[in-house]
């Protein structure tokens, strides 16, 4: 399964690809599904199983996340 994070800015979406991908962590821009709203039209895709690890990383960094979704199959 996959899920997004999305964000309110486009350079808090960067900083979190780069911050994810700086620890090996598969992560990647998508525009945000017409389901999901965000200001700043850019979130995050990453594996679900990744969570974990990837709130951690925003949340050791200080990086604004509007939210987090479960992308249905």
């Amino acid at each position: 399964m996959e899920c997004i994070a999305t964000f309110d800015t486009t350079h808090m979406a960067l900083y979190f690809e780069k911050a994810c991908r700086a620890e090996g962590l598969s992560v990647k821009i998508v525009p945000v599904p017409r389901s999901i709203s965000a200001s700043c039209g850019l979130a995050c895709s990453y594996p679900c199983a990744d969570a974990d690890g990837v709130k951690k990383i925003a949340a050791e960094k200080s990086i604004e996340v509007a939210d987090y979704h479960k992308l249905a199959s």
